[in-house]
């Protein structure tokens, strides 16, 4: 009896053990679960999403952005197409004009980038001036009494002279009656005649030699010679011997060329910067090697009235007589200008006739030409008055093929854009959006993109010839009308730049053809 009451407890017992399994085998397996569906999925997708990042969104050919193929090919200049591959995750601002190039495109064209400063501009006028002698160190001759040249001691304008050498021999009456009062006040020993009569030679400019001789020789000199009073050389000469001079008559000039003028031209412009001081420099194309450094002695204060140009006056020495009138000279002025200036070197910018230009480096490989307001500018950089920020990145090199690739995906583009918005304008002026209804052939499809490419025939309201377009499909237009070489009547519209095309119908070619037949009739 006793076994049979164990065997019937065990019995009983078994039932509940093994629900007891079985719940804790549940609970395991749903935590098991749990832990697979929340971290499998998860590397799936990344799986997933980085495959669909390696993945070409489309092609597109190099020279025409709208030119877009589902696969590899070549476009209808022949060039290889480029693999598209979104920029779903990129962080740029892409405006209207921007441009993506890749890493080995920016090496091989030597793509250089640099920044906008705020610095003072290292102003440097370059102009062209002419060699003349200092006004200062030029002496005229003229005689202070009246008579003859009795001899010429120098023969030609250009003739070198040293202090002391004579120039010329003169026979006057009025200089003759001079030296023989002095010799009557000497012999009359009167001190006050002897200073009256010696201050008069003096001043008729008797050399002091002559003075003394006459004193001690007690004989006048019928023809008393002048000499030079500086180095230098004839400027000018007007006298030949048996001349009759008077006081008013000049004879000759003299220069001293040890010191020289240089007179340079600078625009009115530029006048105002330079100040009396500034540091100058010259070089002649006789002797380019050689560098004169000198500073600014003058501004001339009225502008030449025929070229517009106002004087600086430079000054030099002159001691080897290196520099001589009338060279042809080239002028450095620099000018101190401590105003601040947001600059970029001067290749950076890509000058027009109409518009000045900078292609900005907005990183990742993207750039977008901007146009900008140009202001001074000195040998290296030049000044950014608007369009422009301090810090940003602008190319220095390169930039004319970025710019053209910019413009033509930005400017041309809107160009076209716009031209079909004012021709829709008269038809459609209280719509935001262009619309026009068409039909083409379609020629390529791009399902996954919604994106096709029709040869559309033309738009008559717009006076447009048929053309092979590239469209996107609005979301509420059904994919499978689309196929190649289906014919189609569709409506699109312009938004953004895009042609979106928001309705469509399959049709057959030719029932448009009998449609218009039947409206006629």
């Amino acid at each position: 009896m006793t076994i049979n009451k164990e065997t019937n407890n065990s019995i009983k017992r078994s039932p509940l053990k093994i629900g007891l399994v079985a719940l804790t085998g549940l609970v395991l397996g749903i935590i098991i679960t749990l832990v697979v569906t929340t971290f499998l999925p998860s590397k799936t997708n990344v799986t997933d999403n980085s495959t669909k990042e390696n993945k070409p969104l489309y092609w597109v050919a190099p020279m025409d952005a709208n030119f877009r193929r589902d696969q590899p090919g070549q476009s209808p200049m022949g060039m290889d197409l480029i693999p598209y591959y979104g920029s779903q995750n990129n962080t740029i601002d892409e405006g209207v004009g921007t441009i993506k190039i890749s890493p080995s495109v920016i090496n091989n064209l030597g793509v250089r980038t640099t920044t906008a400063t705020y610095l003072p501009l290292k102003t440097t006028i370059e102009t062209v001036g002419y060699v003349t002698y200092d006004e200062d160190k030029l002496v005229h001759i003229h005689p202070r009494i009246a008579g003859w040249v009795e001899k010429l001691y120098i023969n030609a304008i250009g003739d070198p002279l040293t202090k002391g050498q004579p120039l010329y021999d003169i026979y006057s009456p009025e200089l003759v009656n001079a030296q023989e009062e002095l010799l009557l006040a000497l012999d009359r020993k009167n001190k006050r005649l002897i200073t009256a009569a010696e201050n008069r030679l003096i001043a008729l400019q008797i050399p002091r030699k002559a003075i003394n001789a006459l004193k001690k020789d007690k004989k006048v000199q019928l023809n008393v010679t002048f000499y030079a009073p500086q180095n230098g050389v004839v400027e000018s000469l007007f006298i030949r011997e048996g001349f009759y001079v008077k006081p008013e008559t000049m004879m000759l000039s003299i220069v001293d060329l040890t010191q020289v003028w240089v007179k340079a031209e600078v625009f009115e412009r530029d006048v105002f910067k330079v100040a009396m001081g500034d540091s100058a420099s010259m070089r002649l194309d006789y002797l380019p090697s050689k560098q004169w450094n000198g500073k600014v002695e003058h501004v001339h204060p009225m502008l030449n009235p025929k070229t517009r140009t106002g004087i600086v006056r430079l000054h030099f020495n002159n001691q080897h007589g290196d520099l001589r009138p009338n060279m042809f000279a080239q002028i450095s002025i620099a000018i101190n200008d401590n105003e601040p200036a947001l600059q970029v070197p001067k290749e950076a910018v890509i000058r027009t006739g109409n518009q000045d230009r900078v292609v900005l480096a907005l990183g990742e490989g993207y750039f977008k030409s901007v146009a900008v307001k140009i202001g001074r500018f000195d040998r290296d950089n030049i000044e950014i008055i608007s369009g422009l920020a301090v810090g940003e990145k602008v190319v220095s090199s390169a930039q004319f093929l970025l710019d053209s690739e910019s413009s033509k995906t930005s400017d041309f583009k809107r160009m076209y854009i716009e031209e079909f918005q004012s021709d829709d304008s008269t038809d459609e002026s209280n719509n935001d959006v262009s619309s026009a209804t068409v039909h083409g052939t379609v020629t390529s499809v791009m399902t996954d993109h919604r994106m096709v490419t029709i040869d559309r025939e033309a738009i008559e309201k717009w006076n447009r010839a048929p053309a092979s377009v590239d469209f996107m499909v609005s979301e509420s237009v059904d994919m499978a009308l689309f196929n190649v070489d289906a014919y189609l009547m569709f409506t699109f519209e312009i938004r953004e730049g895009e042609f979106i095309i928001v309705s469509a119908m399959a049709m057959k070619k030719g029932m448009q053809h009998d449609m218009a037949q039947g409206e006629k009739q």
